[in-house]
């Protein structure tokens, strides 16, 4: 399983240490304002041991997210296949983290590090963004990754009930387009 490192984050394999702040992360209606409900501590043990067995399978998938300097578990990041049903198809880079992390620049770091590794050491032709239409945080650091937006590919999220969440915009990009530079080593 490939591990990446940046300046001040380690994106890893999942621990059982992890699984107590990734719960009470999916339990905090902050964090979790733009899904549709927040997860039981079942879910969140479930959704981390789906993580564990994609990265084992194929080496890259939704990586654990801890601050090198203290070790501190705080969320998650990574490159995964789009799920089936949805109006495109690629590779999604995605995050997460708990709200003490927030503001600190860490979810910016931790997915350019994730891109870089899907453009670099996957050759994929471009990586793909999704969030709500109104979750404007996440998509700032779409915007601060490099990534763009057309609004002709705005769309109605399939597995999202009706209502405000359902919209949803989708942000791209592609293989040599400008970008920031990537701080991200790979340690396999």
């Amino acid at each position: 399983m490939t591990e990446l490192r940046t300046d001040r984050l380690v994106l890893r394999g999942w621990r059982e240490s992890d699984l107590e702040p990734w719960a009470a992360l999916n339990a905090d209606p902050v964090v979790r304002e733009y899904f549709p409900q927040v997860l039981t501590r079942e879910q969140s043990n479930a959704s981390a041991a789906r993580f564990q067995a994609d990265l084992d399978r194929r080496g890259w998938g939704w990586w654990a997210v801890e601050v090198r300097a203290t070790g501190e578990f705080i969320g998650f990041t990574g490159l995964d296949p789009v799920e089936e049903g949805m109006p495109f198809t690629g590779v999604e880079a995605g995050w997460r983290l708990a709200r003490p992390a927030w503001g600190h620049g860490y979810a910016t770091e931790a997915a350019r590090a994730a891109v870089a590794f899907g453009f670099e050491n996957l050759r994929l032709p471009e990586v793909l963004a999704v969030t709500a239409a109104a979750n404007l945080r996440s998509q700032a650091v779409m915007r601060r990754i490099g990534m763009t937006t057309d609004p002709a590919d705005d769309f109605d999220d399939p597995g999202v009930p009706e209502g405000p969440l359902r919209r949803s915009v989708l942000y791209r990009l592609r293989a040599g387009a400008p970008r920031p530079a990537a701080d991200a080593r790979t340690d396999s």
